[in-house]
């Protein structure tokens, strides 16, 4: 079993969960194309972040002796001394975390915010 048989175990429910929040999201309230363009530069710029901190910290913990890979599992290809599927984990926290927002709101419309508290 390779790494990549692994990550597609979690990122095939993180997808399909994406989906259909994106889906709950669009029928509940269909935003305007600014709101939709500030939406996606926001998950844009959170990607990017974390794949920047990812290959960074990734790389420094496998310099370091942390851990490594079994080279006969993993696909070749690498940034740094990291290999791709490392990045699969991220990807899937991009896709699953904001679907978890979406799907756990109480009211559809509402999520619950710092200031409201959780019994608001």
């Amino acid at each position: 079993m390779t790494y990549w048989t692994i990550n597609v175990v979690f990122l095939l429910p993180a997808a399909v969960a994406a989906v259909a929040a994106f889906i709950r999201i669009s029928q509940r309230s269909p935003l305007s194309g600014k709101l939709w363009s500030f939406h996606l530069r926001a998950v844009g710029q959170s990607a990017a972040l974390l794949l920047v901190l990812t290959a960074v910290f990734d790389n420094a913990m496998i310099a370091a002796g942390l851990f490594g890979y079994n080279p006969e599992k993993i696909s070749g290809a690498m940034i740094g001394l990291a290999p791709l599927e490392d990045f699969a984990y991220p990807v899937g926290a991009l896709l699953l975390l904001p679907a978890m927002w979406i799907g756990l709101a109480k009211k559809p419309g509402r999520t619950t915010t710092l200031q409201e508290g959780p019994h608001d």
